[in-house]
């Protein structure tokens, strides 16, 4: 039988604010003008570094609230968070991606980064934490509500939620 090792919650905490910097130096030297070729009216690169600080500094503040304080509060805030900043950004950066058959920025550390770690912490939760696949996949699910919305009106409709 091979030997599993799963990373912890704490692990996966750390990594947290990592692999969102990882994504966002993807993303910054050509997302502001791939995001601007789709919706007017477009976006600045201040703007998209304000927006990105700010998710960073919520991402820390989950990461460390996780890493300290594993409870049931704690484990479904990071499903939530990641829920939307990782996985329906993910999403969305994969649906940009295929359905205007060119690059995105940014999906190569979604598919790459996002997508592991939000699957390692979705399973860490449900095994280590009595938490339901169900009720933990509905959290992700509608936390990343807004981020769905807002790729959607982006790639199909050239508009914007915000």
């Amino acid at each position: 039988m091979p030997i599993r090792i799963e990373p912890s919650l704490r692990t996966l905490a750390v990594a947290m604010p990592v692999v969102f910097v990882a994504h966002v130096v993807e993303e910054a030297p050509n997302f502001v003008a791939w995001f601007n070729g789709l919706v007017s009216p477009g976006i600045s690169q201040q703007s998209f570094l304000s927006v990105n600080a700010v998710a960073l500094a919520i991402t820390i503040g989950v990461a460390f609230l996780l890493a300290i304080v594993a409870g049931p509060g704690s484990v479904l805030l990071a499903v939530a968070w990641l829920g939307f900043l990782m996985l329906a950004n993910a999403i969305v950066h994969i649906m940009a991606t295929l359905v205007l058959q060119r690059y995105s920025p940014g999906v190569v550390t979604a598919v790459l980064l996002y997508l592991p770690l939000f699957f390692l912490l979705l399973r860490a939760v449900i095994r280590n934490h009595h938490v339901s696949w169900l009720s933990a996949t509905l959290v992700a699910i509608l936390a990343g509500t807004p981020m769905y919305i807002h790729g959607y009106l982006i790639v199909f409709r050239g508009s914007r939620l915000f």
